[in-house]
């Protein structure tokens, strides 16, 4: 019987596109920043920022070296970085509040500070009343736990945080290789492509 749903969100519950970003940092002069970014997952110092290894501002100083704008300001490259959520539909929200009647739901994601403390913060308090907590009964993120999908470390710290059992849980994920990985470890698994919607696939 499955008791669980556990969500990616990137991909999954926020629109994300990649391009947007890129064109962002493009504008300010960095003409290989395309080799940095990817649709499932980042590279270089940009994972490096996602498993919480180096801070915000050890990321932005970095970016202004490849931007070759030391006077670039820190809202400027938030700003850019932040072009890659397109942002989460309302349906979406109102589908994990249903979703909750019925089974526990928890969110496991590769994402940064910069991202989680400002602009997916404001998108779950777009139904009045609502923060992003109120639609998880457990949250964790790749900077939080050091680690990123699909390393099997982090399908390890949900377990043990939340108490679940894998064969109890679904898993919904944009990135078929962070399916895959979750199988691994038990999970059954649902792949979201972009012409899905995960309150349908269930």
């Amino acid at each position: 019987m499955i008791k669980n749903l556990l969500f990616d969100l990137g991909g999954v519950i926020c629109n994300i596109q990649r391009t947007r970003c890129v064109d962002a940092f493009e504008a300010m002069g960095w003409n290989d920043i395309a080799s940095y970014l990817g649709d499932a997952a980042q590279k270089g110092f940009f994972m490096d920022l996602e498993k919480g290894l180096i801070t915000p501002a050890e990321f932005r100083n970095q970016v202004r070296q490849h931007i070759a704008n030391p006077a670039a300001t820190d809202s400027d490259i938030d700003n850019a970085f932040c072009r890659f959520i397109v942002g989460i539909p309302e349906t979406r929200l109102q589908q994990l509040e249903l979703l909750r009647r019925k089974y526990k739901i928890y969110m496991l994601s590769n994402t940064n500070p910069i991202m989680w403390n400002s602009v997916l913060a404001s998108e779950f308090e777009k139904l009045p009343g609502k923060k992003r907590e109120d639609y998880f009964d457990g949250i964790v993120t790749s900077f939080e736990e050091h680690c990123a999908k699909p390393e099997p470390v982090i399908f390890e710290r949900v377990i043990e945080k939340f108490g679940i059992k894998p064969e109890e849980t679904i898993f919904f994920d944009d990135a078929i290789q962070n399916c895959h990985a979750s199988a691994q470890l038990g999970f059954n698994w649902r792949h979201v492509k972009p012409e899905n919607e995960f309150f349908n696939i269930i």
